[in-house]
């Protein structure tokens, strides 16, 4: 029986068990320590939650093609992959809170921001109030995951990127930060709105072409057109906003829903989710279509392909065209 995915402003038995389950794994350590995932400093136990921390972060640091540039495509972003990536990645670690609940029914809740950008982005938003995510600040000292340094079952953010252009890691001892809205360069004003959704969902590729092109096309990076191109949030290119969808929330969140080490804030999850629910009800519209195929050359696509291993805790188990309907795992009460 396939659980269901809720808005979490309409769950609060989903909400509640999505905080306390973050505070287990974050107090659960996994088989890992610093010094075997080779992170700098001295050997510390790598907590279950920041496990994830790490994959994420090494995940954008992994170059598609294999010696080219993270910056401009990576194992998990600027090109077809990244949704795919992403729901493997919501998948293990609902998996492993569904463990640490021991509560095999519960389903990872979504944020559905765009509501919020439709109300005009107010920083004091339900989902940003003490008994939800609790609000902004260095460090976030309100809500479930406020810092207080004398308690050492505090949230803490224990690893982080660090280094030119975010591509290493290191450890760190601190709070969790945000800070909504800041102005360009260093954030955004506002959310995206329904109506921005809406427009990624209607994209229609020229007449005549492939019907895998609504998705994705050449050169499958962050110019190309199609919808996965729209919803992570590069295109319609426009010099005045340059982010959109996927990019903009993270931009107006700000701290650290900024860098490659952005699960770190445990709105990251209830944000992507609402990016595959989008994706959800784009694959109900259109089919369960992917590019690019094995035709694409492995030298400039592997890692991307249909059919190739995801880079992800799951290794070779999960691939883009076994997730491309997980309806016997998970569905949402709503698709947009």
């Amino acid at each position: 029986m396939p659980v269901v995915r809720r808005n979490i402003l309409t769950d609060a038995v989903a909400r509640d068990d999505y905080v306390r389950g973050v505070g287990l794994l974050k107090q659960e350590n996994s088989p890992y320590t610093t010094t075997q995932l080779g992170i700098p400093g001295p050997a510390a136990p790598v907590r279950t939650y920041d496990l994830f921390v790490v994959w994420h972060g090494r995940t954008m640091m992994t170059p598609i093609p294999p010696g080219g540039n993270p910056q401009v495509r990576n194992a998990a972003h600027r090109g077809p992959i990244f949704l795919p990536w992403h729901r493997v990645m919501l998948g293990f670690l609902e998996q492993n809170l569904q463990r640490v609940l021991n509560k095999p029914g519960f389903a990872l809740p979504y944020w559905d921001w765009s509501a919020d950008g439709d109300l005009g982005s107010p920083t004091n938003a339900q989902i940003f109030t003490p008994a939800y995510l609790g609000g902004d600040g260095d460090p976030v000292s309100d809500g479930p995951f406020a810092f207080h340094a004398a308690d050492p079952a505090t949230f803490t953010v224990r690893i982080e990127a660090a280094g030119p252009g975010g591509m290493t890691l290191r450890q760190t001892s601190r709070g969790l930060r945000r800070a909504f809205a800041q102005p360009p360069p260093f954030g955004w004003l506002t959310l995206p709105t329904g109506a921005e959704v809406k427009d990624a969902l209607a994209f229609t590729p020229p007449a005549g072409g492939n019907p895998v092109d609504r998705y994705d096309t050449l050169a499958f990076d962050a110019s190309s057109e199609g919808f996965r191109d729209r919803l992570e949030g590069w295109i319609p290119k426009d010099p005045a906003r340059p982010v959109h969808l996927h990019n903009q929330v993270h931009v107006w969140i700000g701290g650290d829903m900024g860098p490659s080490t952005s699960p770190n804030d445990p709105v990251f999850y209830l944000h992507h989710c609402n990016v595959d629910r989008i994706w959800e009800g784009w694959l109900n519209r259109y089919g369960r279509i992917y590019a690019p195929d094995m035709t694409a050359p492995a030298g400039t696509y592997k890692g991307e392909r249909i059919d190739d291993p995801i880079a992800s805790p799951l290794g070779a188990s999960a691939t883009p065209r076994s997730v491309l309907d997980v309806s016997a795992i998970y569905t949402y009460d709503v698709l947009p």
